[in-house]
């Protein structure tokens, strides 16, 4: 599942075009340049992937939920091109779909509108589908492509800022909504399957407050808090549990609009808050906080890459896992590799502190490697080689507005309340 890069260029080449690129071709065997063309939106190709957009995570809302007692109870269907489903089922894939890809909409027209406004090339947004069989959510979210590079940090910041702005009024819409209309625990009694989760709510009424334990074969996905996640839930009843929150369609689809958000706010390179933080504090501190960011994610990654290896063989101490350290290592060196492209001591000292930093938490044991997440490795892998570290320099650099500059520390605020440290976990 990708964030919707939504502010990055069409292709590394755009991305990273001079800011001083000329307007028209150099001229050829004398004749006068030709003004480039400006390319066009193909608005059947965008309607097109929001349809087979739409179709998918209707289908992957009617997979997480899964209320087949109650389908079956309902008896109700409905004919779908070559299939016939569930009425309830499409329901709740419905349920799903539409504040999810309400959200996305939102987000990538926040982006769209505050390019058309500048005068900035830009497309309409491509959405991008993807069947549950290979991506659980349905989607890996919806880009648009900057056709130009932005030539000031006014526009760079307004573009970048607009999207993730806009996109989060629309997940605190869906979160509000799916908790003031959360039903009683024993809503989950039409599940098949979690006989343990629906004895308890049989004899208590609540939900368990440790997940029960699994049936022989099945796993339990535990969904990740985020602190605006949690703040909300204080207020209201019934609340479901992180690891079946995804029964839910309107409140999962709230949760991750703020993964989206959060994703898109990561503060690295040409993401949405890449161009916040660039805007705010100049190429310096952006480059400082960018890779300090990154090699953060890296510690989480390395524990949680150390904590699913000392699963592998029972009773395994540090010493007989050198071979997961020194592959650890090596990813590790890979990363800093471009991360620190030109300074050879820099990468000997960082690669020192990470290990030492996940070393430690191996050392203080469970407690603390809890913590950790191998999926930071992979979404670090997306950083370093496709979204960068760094950010490009603008042409124009002049200094934000007290308004924008108040929208930029909100936007970081944002970050940090949709923020997971371990977005998914299985147990």
């Amino acid at each position: 599942m990708e964030p919707s890069h939504s502010s990055r260029s069409a292709s590394s080449e755009a991305s990273e075009a001079s800011a001083f690129e000329p307007d028209a071709d150099p001229p050829q065997n004398g004749q006068p340049a030709e003004p480039r063309r400006e390319a066009t939106d193909r608005p059947w190709l965008h309607a097109f992937l929001f349809v087979l957009t739409l179709a998918s995570t209707v289908y992957a809302g009617g997979q997480w939920v899964n209320r087949v007692l109650f389908y079956e109870a309902q008896g109700e269907t409905v004919s779908l091109l070559f299939m016939t489903v569930p009425m309830g089922w499409l329901v709740d894939g419905l349920r799903y779909a539409i504040p999810l890809l309400g959200f996305l909409t939102v987000h990538e027209f926040g982006h769209y509108f505050a390019a058309r406004y500048h005068r900035v090339n830009t497309s309409l947004p491509y959405y991008i589908p993807f069947f549950p069989q290979i991506n659980l959510i349905g989607t890996f979210g919806a880009v648009i492509s900057i056709r130009e590079a932005i030539p000031s940090k006014r526009k760079l910041f307004d573009i970048g800022a607009a999207g993730p702005l806009a996109g989060f009024v629309v997940a605190m819409g869906a979160l509000l909504y799916g908790f003031a209309t959360l039903p009683p625990p024993e809503y989950l009694l039409d599940l098949t399957g979690h006989e343990a989760l629906k004895e308890h709510i049989r004899q208590y009424g609540t939900f368990p407050a440790t997940p029960p334990e699994p049936a022989s074969g099945a796993l339990v996905i535990v969904v990740g808090q985020t602190p605006l996640f949690w703040l909300l839930s204080q207020f209201f009843a019934n609340v479901p549990p992180m690891y079946e929150i995804y029964h839910y369609p309107v409140l999962f689809a709230g949760w991750l609009g703020l993964f989206f958000t959060a994703l898109n706010l990561l503060p690295v390179g040409q993401l949405d808050g890449g161009h916040i933080l660039y805007a705010l504090l100049g190429p310096t501190w952006h480059r400082r906080l960018a890779q300090a960011f990154v090699l953060l994610l890296l510690v989480l990654g390395g524990m949680g890459f150390v904590r699913e290896a000392q699963t592998v063989v029972e009773g395994g101490g540090l010493l007989w896992r050198g071979g997961a350290w020194l592959l650890l290592a090596t990813i590790f060196y890979g990363y800093l590799t471009r991360i620190f492209r030109t300074s050879y001591p820099a990468r000997f000292l960082a690669l020192a502190g990470l290990m030492a930093g996940v070393g430690t938490a191996a050392l203080i044991g469970p407690s603390l490697l809890q913590y950790g997440y191998s999926g930071w490795l992979i979404w670090t892998l997306l950083i370093v080689f496709l979204v960068r570290v760094e950010h490009p320099p603008v042409m124009r650099a002049e200094e934000l507005t007290p308004t924008r500059r108040v929208l930029g520390y909100v936007a970081m605020a944002i970050f940090l309340l949709c923020f997971s440290i371990q977005p998914l976990s299985v147990l």
